[in-house]
């Protein structure tokens, strides 16, 4: 996959990572990128199809879809990340909207493209995936279940010909992680690593030096699994 040449959509595309995957599509040569968010964005770049996308409103989805004309990769980038400590359901519900059932939601109507296009999905999770943060309770709950989700996608799709990619970050430094003290990496670097991870054809991209500590270990896990349970392969 090459972002040259081809059609992206990302959420949450107006600030952090998600305006830095859009302007790093564009900056490897994507002929158009529909950059998602929930208030309109200005890019002066003509490739950029600005969409009203908030991944919680089916209505919006749906017309957000009507306005992909062909679509190569989607980023489910849109996030949200509260502190709590699981002592309110309702926040939990809003963590698992925006996390796991946004990504749900927009991925499904938009698989019929994907297909057509043989494409990827590109869902954007965190290491609080593997390794939760107290923290961050429900956002922790949320990325773990949109992890699950992704690696169930990728063996069901695969049949379809679409790729199915997750991204275990660690720290960025945006507006959600403002007040964390914890080490982070710049959206841009991130971004790049990313889109490096897609290229390069990585089903789990650690796009940064926090969650990369992770990544050897994870990987020698996830291979000494697939040989324990040869039916996975097939």
């Amino acid at each position: 996959m090459k972002i040259a040449d081809a059609a992206v959509l990302v959420t949450g595309a107006n600030r952090g990572l998600g305006r830095a995957l859009v302007e790093e599509a564009l900056r490897r040569g994507a002929k158009r990128v529909y950059a998602g968010a929930r208030s309109h964005l200005d890019c002066a770049d003509e490739r950029v199809t600005p969409l009203i996308l908030d991944v919680t409103d089916a209505a919006q989805i749906q017309a957000a879809v009507e306005k992909v004309e062909s679509l190569d990769i989607l980023i489910n980038n849109a996030g949200l990340a509260v502190p709590d400590d699981l002592g309110d359901r309702a926040v939990l519900e809003r963590h698992l909207a925006v996390n796991l059932f946004g990504p749900y939601d927009v991925t499904r109507s938009l698989l019929p493209l994907l297909t057509g296009s043989r494409g990827a999905v590109v869902n954007v999770l965190s290491d609080a995936a593997v390794v939760p943060f107290p923290l961050v309770a429900g956002y922790s709950v949320s990325k773990a279940a949109a992890f699950s989700m992704t690696q169930s996608l990728r063996a069901l799709l695969a049949t379809r010909g679409v790729r199915v990619h997750a991204v275990l970050s660690g720290g960025i430094d945006t507006d959600m992680s403002r007040g964390a003290d914890i080490p982070k990496s710049s959206s841009e670097f991130v971004a790049r690593v990313v889109l490096d991870g897609v290229e390069r054809g990585e089903e789990d991209i650690f796009p940064d030096l926090a969650s990369g500590a992770i990544a050897d270990s994870w990987r020698s896990v996830v291979a000494e699994f697939a040989r324990a349970q040869p039916w996975r392969r097939s």
